[in-house]
C-alpha cells in the first residue's frame, strides 16, 4: 500500500459518503429499527474500506460496496442478538427488491422523522444535522455554540423521544403530508439561517445539500423548489458577504461582479420551476422572488424597489411575521425616500421586535442616511446592547458608530 493508494481509497470513500450516507442510513433504520446501529454500521463500512481498498483496488461502485458492507454488519450483530425481531430483520435486509423506490422512501422518511412535530425543535435541528447530514456531535455542537456533551445529551433525549413516542418510521400519510412539509422546510431554512450568518459558511452549506436532498425526492413541491431558489440566491452571494477579516459588508457594497453565476442562474431555474403546478405562491417561494430581484439587479441603485414592497406585501399576506414587516418597512424607505421608511419603522410592532437587533439597526441606518447623526447614534448604541460582543454585527455596528460624523453639541 502507497500513499497514494491510500489517499485514492480516502477521497472514494468521502465521495460515496457525501453523495449516499443518507440512504444508507435510511435504509438500515428501516430495516432494523436502531438508530444508533444503522449510524454504526455505515462508520464501520468506511474504515473497513480504507483498510481493503488501498490494497485490493477501488470498487466498480464505492457507494454500493459500502452499502453492502454495511447490510452485512448489521446481519451479523443482528445474528448476535439472537432475538425473533433480529431474525425477522435479517430476512427483510436480504430482500432487495424494488431497492430504488425503497431508497427514495427511506430517505424521505428518515427527514421526516429527524423534522416530527412532536420532537423539540432544537433536537430536530440536531437530529437532521446529524443522521441526514452526516455531522458529527461536535461540528453540530460547534456551530450552535454549545459542548459536545450538551449536544450528545440533545441528541440522546431527541432519539428516546421517538423510541418512547412511537414516532412512525415513515411518510406522512397524503391528508398531514402538505402540514409536514411545511416543519420539514421550517426546520431546514432554520439550519441554513444559521450558517448564513458564519463566515466559515458549514452549516448553509449542509442546508443546501439537504433541501436539494429534499426537492429531488418531492419535485412535485413547489414550496421545496421555492426554498431550494432562496437558498441559492442568497449562498451566490456567499463570498461577497464577509471581508478578509470576517467581518460583514452590507449588500450595497458588495462586488456582484463575484457574486456566483452559476448558482444565480440555477437558482431562476429552480424558482420557476416551482410555479409549473399552477398553485398559488407559498412563503418561500415569495421570498425567493424577492432574492431574485436583488440578484437581477447590475448595482444597488438599480434594486427595483418598487416590485419588491409588493412582494413583501403578498408575504405577509401568506405568511404574517415580524421580520418579513420589518423588512417591508426597510423597502418602502429604498423606495419612496428614509423618511417615509422612518414612519413605517415606528408603524412596526415593537413588542413582537423586541429583542431583535435589526430593528434598532434599521432605524439608526435611515437616520444616518437623513443626516440625524445624534439620533443615529443612539439608535446603534440600542442594536448594540442586543448582540453578541464580539460578533461581526457588533463589529459592523462599531464601524457605523465610529463613522458618524460628531454633530453641533456633541462630546467625543
Amino acid at each position: 500500500m502507497t500513499a497514494s493508494t491510500a489517499e485514492a481509497a480516502a477521497a472514494a470513500a468521502a465521495s460515496a459518503v457525501a453523495a449516499e450516507r443518507a440512504g444508507m442510513v435510511a435504509s438500515l433504520i428501516r430495516l432494523t429499527g436502531d438508530w444508533a446501529l444503522a449510524e454504526d454500521c455505515v462508520q464501520d463500512a468506511v474504515e473497513k474500506a480504507l483498510r481493503h481498498w488501498p490494497e485490493a483496488g477501488l470498487p466498480r461502485s464505492p457507494a454500493a460496496w459500502l452499502t453492502t458492507a454495511a447490510r452485512n454488519r448489521a446481519l451479523d450483530v443482528l445474528r448476535r442478538r439472537r432475538t425473533e425481531r433480529a431474525k425477522l430483520t435479517e430476512r427483510a435486509l436480504l430482500d432487495d427488491a424494488a431497492r430504488t423506490d425503497k431508497n427514495r422512501d427511506d430517505r424521505l422518511s428518515l427527514i421526516f422523522t429527524c423534522c416530527h412535530p412532536a420532537l423539540p425543535l432544537d433536537g430536530r435541528v440536531a437530529l437532521t444535522l446529524k443522521t441526514v447530514a452526516g455531522l458529527n456531535t461536535a461540528q453540530i455542537a460547534d456551530a450552535f455554540l454549545v459542548s459536545e456533551s450538551t449536544m450528545s445529551q440533545r441528541l440522546l433525549r431527541t432519539k428516546r423521544k421517538i423510541s418512547h413516542a412511537a414516532i412512525p418510521y415513515r411518510v406522512p400519510p397524503a391528508d398531514l403530508l402538505a402540514e409536514r412539509t411545511d416543519g420539514v422546510l421550517a426546520v431546514l431554512y432554520l439550519v441554513f439561517n444559521a450558517g448564513y450568518g458564519q463566515p466559515e459558511g458549514r452549516l448553509a452549506d449542509e442546508a443546501l445539500r439537504l433541501v436539494r436532498l429534499l426537492a429531488d425526492l418531492m419535485p412535485s413541491s413547489d414550496e421545496a423548489r421555492g426554498l431550494l431558489a432562496l437558498i441559492m440566491f442568497q449562498q451566490a452571494r456567499r463570498a461577497t458577504r464577509f471581508d478578509a477579516a470576517g467581518d460583514l459588508v452590507p449588500m450595497e457594497e458588495q462586488d456582484r461582479a463575484r457574486w456566483d453565476p452559476v448558482l444565480t442562474a440555477e437558482a431562476h431555474h429552480e424558482l420557476r420551476r416551482a410555479t409549473r403546478s399552477g398553485r398559488p405562491p407559498g412563503p418561500y417561494w415569495l421570498q425567493a422572488r424577492i432574492a431574485a430581484c436583488h440578484a437581477s439587479a447590475p448595482s444597488a441603485r438599480a434594486t427595483p424597489w418598487h416590485a419588491i414592497v409588493p412582494l413583501y406585501d403578498a408575504l405577509l399576506t401568506a405568511q404574517p411575521s415580524p421580520v418579513a414587516a420589518l423588512n417591508r418597512a426597510v423597502a418602502v424607505g429604498f423606495r419612496d425616500g428614509f423618511a417615509a421608511g422612518l414612519d413605517a419603522l415606528d408603524a412596526l410592532d415593537a413588542d413582537a421586535l423586541a429583542g431583535y437587533h435589526l430593528l434598532p439597526a434599521a432605524r439608526a441606518d435611515f437616520l444616518r442616511r437623513l443626516g440625524r447623526t445624534r439620533e443615529a447614534r443612539a439608535a446603534y448604541e440600542d442594536a448594540l446592547r442586543l448582540v453578541a460582543e464580539d460578533g461581526p454585527e457588533a463589529r459592523f455596528l462599531h464601524r457605523r458608530l465610529a463613522a458618524l460624523p460628531i454633530s453641533q453639541g456633541e462630546c467625543t
